[in-house]
C-alpha cells in the first residue's frame, strides 16, 4: 500500500493503546501511526531550516526517513537544494549528501506539507522591545498549517516558549480547521537542544524531551523522535515547555553569578578565571561557568524573560532571575567602561578620539551565529561614545539583519592584515574564536581588552598590554 498520503497500514504490529475503548478514535489513529512508523514509511516535515531545523532534518535523512524541509525564504530554499548549508559550522558536504540521498528537499510550497505525517515547527520566538514574548512566527505558522491539517497529523513545536503556548496559543488556531487536538490530530512539544559549533554533541546524541497531553499523542510524538534520538517522556506539554526554560535559566543565573564575582574579585586584584579553574578541581558540588561581555544566543538570552512574563500573569515575581539579568545586561557597558579607564590610565587618550577593533561579533566561538550577541551592544556603546569602530570576525564577513540592531546590517569585517593592525588604538576581544592569532594582535595594537581569557597563554611581555574585563 502507498502510505505517502496519510493512509495507514491495515494491521498494526504493535498497539500503543491496548484498550481502544478508553480513547477510541485517537487510540486507533495512534495505532495506525505507530504501524506506519515501524514500517519506515513516515514522512517528516521540518518548518524553519536554520540552526535548529537543518541539523534536525539531517538526522532524519541519516535514519533513512524522507524529509520535507519548509522555509518561507526562497533564497534559503534554493541554497539548500543546491547543496550549500549557508552555515560555517555545517559543511556543505553534509547538505550535499542530504540532497543526493533523495530523501530531502527544501520547498516554499505549503501544499507539500500534506505529504507529511509529522510536522516539526522550528521558527524564531524572539522578544519584543519591551522584553515580552513575540510569538508572531508561531502564530503565523499555525494559521498557515490549519489549511493543510488532516486527520492523523502530528504537530510538534520545538521553539523556545513559555508554559502553555502549545495548548493555549497553538491549539485554538489549529482547531479552527475543524479538527480537534487529541481527537483528530496529535499536538506535542519537544524543545530543541542544539548547541551550534559543539563538536561533542549533535542532534542524535542529545536526549530529546517529549511532552503531550494524552497517551495516544505521547506515543505518536515519541515514535517521531525514536527514529533519531533517545527520548525522555514527560507528562504534558507544559512540563516540557517549563523544562526548556529551566535548562537555560540555570545557565543565565550562574553566568550572572560569575559575572558579578568577576567584578568583586577584580577589585581585590584576583583573577576570576584562576578562581573558577581552582574551584573546578572539586569533583562534586561545583560546575564551572565563565564570565564574558554579556550573554548571547537565542535561548539563554530569551528564556528567562519568557518565564518572567508568564509569572506576572500569575501575580508572581522572578526576583532571582531578574537580578541575574541586571548583572548580565550591564556587562557590555562595563566592558566599554573598562576600555575607557585603560585608555586614559595607560595612554592618556579619550575613547572619542580612538579607533577601536572589535574582535568577534558571533555570540560564541567558531560559529557564524549573531543572535542576541553582546558584541553588538558593545559596538553600539562604543560608537555612541564617539569611537571609530571596525570589526573582525573570521566566521562573519558581513553582518546580517538582526532584531535589535538592524542598522548594522551589511557592515563588513576587515580583512586580516598585520600591517594595518597598528592603525588601531585598542582591540576588544568579545568572541573567543580559535582562528585568530592573538599574539599578533597583542604585538600590533597598544591595548587589548580581553573578555574571554584568550590571551592567558601569551608571553609576559604581550600580557602587559592586556586588561581583562
Amino acid at each position: 500500500m502507498d502510505n505517502r498520503h496519510g493512509e495507514f497500514a491495515e494491521s498494526p504490529k504493535t498497539l500503543v493503546i491496548k484498550d481502544e475503548s478508553l480513547e477510541p478514535k485517537m487510540a486507533q489513529i495512534a495505532n495506525r501511526f505507530l504501524a506506519k512508523s515501524e514500517s519506515g514509511e513516515l514522512v517528516i516535515a521540518v518548518l524553519g531550516l536554520g540552526y535548529v531545523g537543518l541539523p534536525l532534518s539531517e538526522a532524519y535523512v541519516r535514519s533513512g526517513t524522507r524529509v520535507v524541509g519548509f522555509d518561507v525564504n526562497e533564497a534559503r530554499v534554493e541554497q539548500l537544494n543546491a547543496g550549500s548549508s549557508g552555515m560555517r559550522h555545517i559543511d556543505d558536504e553534509r547538505v550535499g549528501r542530504m540532497v543526493e540521498s533523495g530523501l530531502f528537499e527544501a520547498t516554499t510550497k505549503e501544499g507539500a506539507l500534506k505529504d507529511a505525517d509529522a510536522i516539526l515547527i522550528c521558527v524564531p520566538t524572539p522578544l519584543d522591545r519591551y522584553h515580552h514574548p513575540d510569538l508572531s512566527f508561531v502564530e503565523a505558522t499555525c494559521h498557515m498549517l490549519k489549511g493543510h491539517l488532516r486527520e492523523g497529523h502530528v504537530i510538534i513545536l520545538e521553539s523556545t516558549t513559555y508554559p502553555g503556548t502549545t495548548q493555549d496559543v497553538m491549539r485554538p488556531i489549529l482547531e479552527t480547521s475543524g479538527l480537534k487536538a487529541g481527537e483528530d490530530f496529535a499536538l506535542a512539544y519537544s524543545p530543541e537542544r542544539e548547541d551550534p559549533g559543539n563538536i561533542d554533541f549533535e542532534t542524535s546524541t542529545i536526549p530529546k524531551l517529549v511532552g503531550a497531553d494524552s497517551e495516544p499523542e505521547r506515543q505518536m510524538a515519541k515514535a517521531v523522535y525514536d527514529k533519531i534520538v533517545k527520548t525522555v517522556m514527560v507528562p504534558n506539554t507544559r512540563t516540557a515547555e517549563a523544562a526548556k526554560l529551566t535548562e537555560n535559566i540555570f545557565r543565565w543565573v550562574n553566568i550572572g553569578l560569575v559575572n558579578e564575582l568577576k567584578v568583586i574579585f577584580e577589585a581585590m586584584d584576583i583573577d576570576v578565571w584562576d578562581v573558577v579553574e581552582a574551584a573546578s578541581s572539586k569533583p562534586f558540588g561545583f560546575m564551572p561557568f565563565y564570565p564574558g561581555p554579556g550573554v548571547g544566543g537565542h535561548c539563554i538570552r530569551v528564556d528567562p524573560y519568557y518565564l518572567t512574563w508568564k509569572a506576572r500573569e500569575h501575580g508572581l515575581s522572578t526576583r532571582f532571575i531578574e537580578l541575574a539579568g541586571e548583572v548580565n545586561i550591564y556587562m557590555p557597558r562595563r566592558v566599554v567602561n573598562r576600555l575607557m579607564e585603560e585608555l586614559n590610565a595607560r595612554h592618556k587618550k579619550a575613547l572619542s578620539s580612538c579607533r577601536i577593533l572589535l574582535c568577534g561579533v558571533a555570540y560564541k566561538k567558531n560559529i557564524d551565529d549573531m543572535r542576541e550577541s553582546p558584541s553588538l551592544e558593545v559596538l553600539q556603546i562604543l560608537e555612541d561614545s564617539g569611537a571609530t569602530v571596525d570589526f573582525y570576525d573570521p566566521f562573519i564577513s558581513e553582518m546580517p539583519h538582526t532584531h535589535d540592531y538592524p542598522h548594522f546590517e551589511g557592515r563588513q569585517s576587515i580583512t586580516w592584515d598585520v600591517d594595518k593592525l597598528s592603525d588601531y588604538d585598542a582591540a576588544v576581544i568579545t568572541t573567543a574564536h580559535s582562528f585568530v592569532d592573538y599574539a599578533v594582535l597583542a604585538d600590533s595594537i597598544p591595548l587589548l581588552i580581553d573578555t574571554r581569557n584568550v590571551t592567558k597563554d601569551l608571553s609576559a611581555r604581550l600580557r602587559e598590554k592586556v586588561a581583562k574585563a
